[in-house]
């Protein structure tokens, strides 16, 4: 009995110390106050976004930013860089029946995140979101609005378009349905528990950023290709996460490339 109480004990512990790591590496909550989203240099053609909120998803309109750059506003192109305005994630509603929060085990201990177990399903409302937008940013996780996205081998913006590919050619990828990829609420980690949103996202793109556990800590996959955009209105467009980091060191702090239209 005692043996499988120390037993009992050390995983516990573990577990806490991955609910630690979790938070520290990828929410933004580190040894510094928010005093830590000064915002770096940025240039034409970046954007600069704090992901790291658990519970909102962040909405970028690529011809909004196009209308600013052809209008000269330089002032409201550099907010449209920068600033974007939180969309808080359901937790609880009628729904569709299938929107809401999918609660799952992960085996963190073992084979890892892709190792994991339905537990339970709360209905919630449908994601709301603005009237234009091109891709919706959750942490690591992107999702298009109505578009489909292709991964090349080019790690510059500036070899794709040198390269004169046909973009019409090349074989793009819709966005999927997830149910335990948008991690929404932290309060059952301790038991490895974690609730996710249902939501259609976008696998390819979202693969721009990959956590894993284990290890503990975390670490991270940083896929710095470019991909390309296909919206909905026929267009395309470069993106590339050049950095996930702020100047402190915080994950989920997410510097984009972009160049729209191709």
């Amino acid at each position: 009995m005692k043996k499988t109480n120390a037993v009992l004990n050390f995983l516990s512990s573990l577990c806490l110390v991955v609910v630690l790591f979790v938070c520290f590496a990828c929410e933004g909550i580190d040894i510094y106050d928010k005093a830590d989203d000064e915002i770096p240099s940025i240039v034409t053609g970046q954007l600069y976004m704090d992901a790291t909120s658990w519970t909102d998803w962040y909405y970028v309109s690529l011809d909004s930013l196009l209308d600013f750059s052809e209008g000269g506003d330089s002032a409201a192109l550099r907010r449209a860089q920068t600033e974007f305005s939180a969309w808080p994630i359901p937790m609880s509603g009628e729904g569709d029946g299938k929107s809401g929060q999918y609660l799952y085990w992960f085996d963190v201990f073992g084979k890892g995140l892709s190792n994991n177990e339905f537990r339970s399903f709360t209905p919630a409302d449908v994601q709301s979101e603005p009237d234009e937008w091109s891709i919706a940013i959750h942490r690591d996780n992107v999702r298009t609005n109505g578009g489909a996205v292709c991964e090349t081998s080019y790690t510059s913006i500036d070899e794709l378009t040198e390269a004169d590919v046909e973009y019409d050619e090349l074989a793009f990828t819709s966005d999927e349905w997830s149910e335990n990829a948008v991690w929404s609420d932290q309060s059952q980690m301790m038991r490895c528990l974690v609730a996710s949103q249902g939501i259609a996202i976008n696998k390819v793109l979202s693969s721009w950023l990959v956590m894993s556990l284990p290890p503990i800590p975390p670490s991270f996959t940083h896929n710095n290709h470019v991909f390309v955009l296909q919206l909905k209105n026929g267009r395309y467009a470069a993106l590339q996460l050049e950095n996930f980091r702020n100047p402190k060191g915080t994950a989920c702090w997410l510097t984009i490339n972009y160049r729209y239209p191709l």
